[in-house]
């Protein structure tokens, strides 16, 4: 048996793309080298980061959008690990919605199954077409609420895109995290790389750090893929 892993996560550093609404990210050194081997004897290094919750590639909390839903470190960790595929869904126009016809024509063609307890991931293109331009917050795909519905109603527990939302930048209705409150599940967004596992059945591993009352958390999203 022979496995491979996929990084699936966004790098993290100073001037990366931030909702104008969040906090931009810091990333600035806390010791030298040079001061710890003056102080101590020894050479080490650290940086400080500040840094918002969704910034990165990050799974919600269901408490983001559900005030009486349990908060990120209240969560199990089964919503962001297991059974995984990835759907093409590249041919949505970025400003279009992701309808459920579109989910059930790109799961034909994969040639999987949802099964109850998976994780589907989205490939919209939006990371290779957009990432650090002006249209990556402005101009991507997003999800219709029925397209969303019919995925937690197959028994999805997580809902994961290669764009900065699951929901279209125009939807006031937040469809996404909608269904996403009404079935109590998790999605995760600003993935990367999924063209390298469309249409494959993978183990997915996206853990949160255990951050205390937190609504959401940085994770890094990998595909296990197993011959």
């Amino acid at each position: 048996m022979t496995s491979k892993i996929v990084d699936l996560t966004q790098e993290i550093y100073q001037g990366m793309p931030v909702l104008p609404v969040q906090q931009q990210t810091v990333i600035f050194s806390n010791v030298s080298h040079e001061m710890t081997k003056r102080k101590l004897g020894f050479e080490f290094a650290t940086n400080s980061l500040i840094i918002n919750e969704h910034s990165p590639t990050h799974s919600d909390a269901i408490f983001e959008y559900d005030p009486d839903g349990p908060t990120i470190d209240e969560m199990s960790l089964e919503s962001f690990y297991g059974p995984a595929i990835c759907l093409d869904v590249s041919h949505v126009l970025p400003d279009q919605y992701i309808k459920r016809q579109d989910l059930k024509m790109a799961l034909q063609q994969s040639g999987q199954k949802i099964e109850e307890g998976d994780i589907v991931l989205l490939y919209t293109g939006h990371y290779e077409r957009a990432y650090g331009k002006e249209d990556w917050f402005k101009r991507h795909p997003g999800l219709h609420y029925l397209a969303a519905k019919w995925l937690a109603d197959l028994g999805v527990k997580n809902i994961g895109i290669d764009a900065p939302s699951i929901d279209h930048p125009e939807d006031s209705k937040f469809s996404g995290h909608l269904v996403c409150r009404e079935y109590q599940i998790t999605n995760t967004e600003n993935l990367c790389n999924l063209q390298q596992v469309i249409n494959l059945r993978f183990i997915y591993m996206g853990l949160p750090l255990k951050i205390r009352n937190g609504t959401g958390s940085p994770i890094r999203a990998v595909a296990l893929l197993i011959d």
